[in-house]
């Protein structure tokens, strides 16, 4: 029992000191003498000596040798590490360059001549750009799709012809001295139910640039959208190009959605874009399932990345231009960045008798393809333009705000042979103006020997006069459509204009303040907050205020450098 007592009471005298001894081996402290404990001793005394072991037998080996590698080994592991890490890609995006529209003085060109736009993928993709933290290129800001982004409220039917006008006029919100003239166009509306019979080809690129997911997997995921909106009576074919093209689907009919989206499903991206061949074999579809009196329509969705065959723009566009006399139209879809040739998708619409739009996300692809099927799809006038003849009595300058690549010169309004855009079911096209009133200070000085303006016409009660020419789809003489703008007209003030006029006048000034236009003076971005937040309205859709929040990042994002045009 004793020896069993002291080695109980040993223990933890034991323990202690092997507890000081790794402390002070840790910590490298002097090591603390006990005489009631030999093993503390030892254990110091043997860690002691480990470590000038250690010490001595590192003194006695010698430093290795380097190694002395040949030239083009070392250029071999530099190949292998730029390899394993590529450098990031390089940002090709392609916008049109055009010049803003310059001010005219009213007595040497009193003319003002464009065709009208329908298309909305700048505001989409300049969406993209605020989203993403980024400023624009100023280049990807056409301030017209912009605007003709937004519905509207309904506009009266004018008589027999398809679409209704509507002309307001108030003061500019940037200028004092000056005025804004909207004119707006609207088509009548068609419900998809009593849309004709389609003939839609879904031309899709599969190659290897789209394999994002902002990409392929969006194209995919908007086309079964669209899918499961189609009828019996619709006729519907799947075309895919990579580094060869090829029919996915045969022509099937709009109420096989099983088999529709099957096809979809099986798309995987891979490969070069042979562009070319596969807007070839798409028209033969096309042509192949043509229905008359129906909408016969290609979908190309792309990132414009065309690689194989031609892709040289004028050459792509005569393609294309010829093609649309058959009656075939041509929409493009436009999907991702980084190498988004957005100058092809746009010019490539415009040619084919179709309209453009950028899909950043599945909610752009709802709102283009099934809210708005009908005016996306269903064209009530064609070759549609516009042309306004100002009286310089009245007006001494005046700009049209966008439009620069709609822009027709005079003698094109009559000429019906010079194409120009079409408006589908229930789109509205809206056009403003900035106009200069005679005893206004102008921008231009006058010149010395310039003709007085006619007596007799600054009399009239008219500041313009505005003519409308289009075609019924499929027609080929045009119909007029002309009426005076009156002074009469004229709002007293900015608040006494419609919703809908100071919302579109905010547009107009966000897409100027975007391109430093150096009309806007010193009316900023809060200023446009506040514009648009007066004619936000109803806002079905939220796209208002959706809007306005994107003000809000530009001007915080506005200090930033914008994106640079890629060379």
């Amino acid at each position: 029992m004793k020896k069993q007592r002291v080695l109980l009471l040993a223990i933890p005298i034991i323990w202690a000191a092997c507890a000081i001894s790794c402390s002070s081996s840790d910590k490298k402290k002097e090591p603390t003498v006990s005489s009631s404990s030999q093993v503390e001793e030892i254990r110091v005394t043997g860690a002691k000596a480990t470590r000038k072991i250690e010490r001595e037998a590192k003194m006695a080996t010698p430093a290795p040798t380097p190694i002395a590698y040949a030239p083009s080994q070392i250029q071999a592991v530099r190949k292998m590490s730029e390899i394993a890490s590529p450098p990031p890609p390089q940002n090709t995006e392609n916008y049109q360059h055009k010049e803003e529209s310059p001010i005219k003085v009213t007595a040497k060109e009193p003319v003002s001549t464009f065709s009208i736009d329908v298309d909305t993928g700048a505001y989409a993709n300049v969406r993209r750009f605020l989203n993403q933290g980024q400023l624009p290129p100023k280049d990807a800001v056409r301030i017209e799709e912009l605007i003709n982004y937004f519905p509207y409220a309904k506009v009266t039917k004018k008589g027999a012809h398809p679409f209704g006008v509507d002309t307001e006029v108030a003061p500019a919100p940037w200028n004092a001295d000056h005025q804004l003239l909207r004119v707006r166009i609207q088509a009548m509306d068609t419900k998809t139910v009593s849309l004709p019979a389609s003939n839609l080809v879904f031309l899709v690129d599969v190659s290897g640039s789209m394999s994002s997911p902002d990409k392929l997997p969006l194209v995919k995921n908007t086309l079964k959208m669209l899918t499961k909106k189609l009828r019996a009576q619709d006729r519907i074919s799947l075309v895919v190009y990579a580094g060869r093209t090829q029919v996915e689907l045969e022509p099937t009919a709009g109420n096989e959605h099983d088999k529709i989206l099957a096809a979809i499903d099986k798309l995987e991206a891979a490969g070069s874009t042979a562009g070319e061949s596969a807007m070839k074999l798409a028209y033969q579809m096309a042509r192949r399932s043509y229905i008359p009196d129906g909408i016969n329509r290609i979908l190309m969705a792309t990132d414009g990345d065309f690689n194989v065959g031609i892709s040289n723009i004028d050459q792509l566009k005569d393609m294309v231009a010829a093609e649309r006399k058959t009656g075939i139209s041509l929409t493009t879809l436009g999907f991702g960045q980084g190498n988004y040739n957005e100058y092809l998708m746009e010019q490539l619409a415009d040619v084919g008798n179709g309209n453009y739009a950028y899909i950043d996300s599945a909610d752009e692809g709802r709102k283009v393809l099934i809210e708005e099927m009908a005016s996306t799809f269903n064209t009530v006038a064609a070759d549609v333009k516009i042309q306004i003849e100002f009286n310089p009595a009245q007006i001494s300058e005046y700009r049209l705000i966008g439009y620069e690549n709609r822009a027709l010169n005079e003698q094109d309004f009559n000429n019906d042979k010079i194409d120009a855009g079409e408006i589908g079911a229930g789109k509205t096209v809206t056009a403003i103006y900035e106009l200069t009133p005679v005893g206004k200070p102008t921008l231009i000085d006058p010149h010395r020997y310039e003709k007085a303006a006619d007596t007799k016409a600054a009399k009239s009660n008219e500041f313009g006069f505005l003519r409308i020419r289009y075609k019924k789809p499929d027609a080929d003489k045009s119909i007029l459509l002309e009426e005076p703008l009156l002074i009469s007209n004229n709002k007293t003030s900015l608040d006494k204009s419609s919703e809908d006029f100071r919302f579109a006048v905010s547009v107009a000034g966000f897409g100027q303040l975007l391109k430093d236009n150096s009309y806007m003076n010193n009316y900023g971005f809060d200023q446009v907050i506040a514009l648009a937040k007066s004619g936000e309205g109803s806002d079905e859709g939220c796209y208002r205020a959706e809007f306005i929040r994107l003000i809000k990042t530009a001007k915080e994002l506005s200090t930033q450098t914008p994106a640079k045009k890629a060379e």
